[in-house]
C-alpha cells in the first residue's frame, strides 16, 4: 500500500448500473476502485462479495465504489446475479483505464508469462487525487482495510 496524492486518471466506462461512469463527475465524493482479473474466479468472487457486504458502510462514509475488470457488461451482469453482488461493476474491455492506472502488467502462473490485471485498489479523495493505492492485493480482510482508510481521509 502506498500514499501518493497524484491525480487519478479520468475515464468514462459502462456500468452495470445502466449508465456510464465518468470518474471526474463523481467529485467531491471519495471513490474506491478495485481492479480485479476476471469475473467468477475464486479470488475475484471473494473480493467482490466482501466489498458488497461493506457497501452500506462505504456509502454511509459518502464514498462511491466500483469494481473494474476487462470483462464485458454481459459477463458482469451474470457475475452480479450469480454471486448476489451489490457493488456496481465497470467494463474496461479496451483496457484503457487498466493501463492508465498501471494495473495491466506481466503476470506469471504455472510457469507461463502473460499480460493481465494485477489485483489493485485505489482510494481517490474529494479532489480527484489518489489518496491510497494497494498493489497486488491479498483478498482476506482487504475490503475492511480500505473502509478504515476511507474513514481516515
Amino acid at each position: 500500500m502506498s500514499d501518493t496524492r497524484s491525480p487519478a486518471p479520468d475515464f468514462t466506462l459502462p456500468s452495470t448500473s445502466g449508465q456510464d461512469v465518468k470518474l471526474s463527475a463523481l467529485r467531491p465524493a471519495p471513490v474506491v476502485l478495485f481492479f480485479y482479473p476476471r469475473d467468477n474466479t475464486s479470488g475475484c468472487t471473494k473480493e467482490s462479495i466482501a466489498f458488497s457486504e461493506l457497501l452500506p458502510q462505504f456509502e454511509a462514509a459518502g464514498a462511491k465504489i466500483f469494481g473494474i475488470s476487462k470483462d464485458s457488461l454481459s459477463s458482469h451482469d451474470k457475475f452480479i446475479v450469480k454471486q448476489n453482488l451489490t457493488v456496481p461493476l465497470l467494463s474496461d474491455e479496451h483496457g484503457t483505464a487498466c493501463e492508465d492506472f498501471g494495473v495491466w502488467a506481466e503476470k506469471k502462473m504455472y510457469g507461463k508469462t502473460f499480460m493481465g490485471i494485477v489485483r489493485s485498489t485505489f482510494l481517490i479523495d474529494a479532489e480527484g487525487n489518489i489518496a491510497r493505492h494497494w498493489p497486488k492485493v491479498k483478498v482476506d480482510g482487504h475490503a475492511a482495510e480500505v473502509l478504515e482508510a476511507l474513514k481516515a481521509l
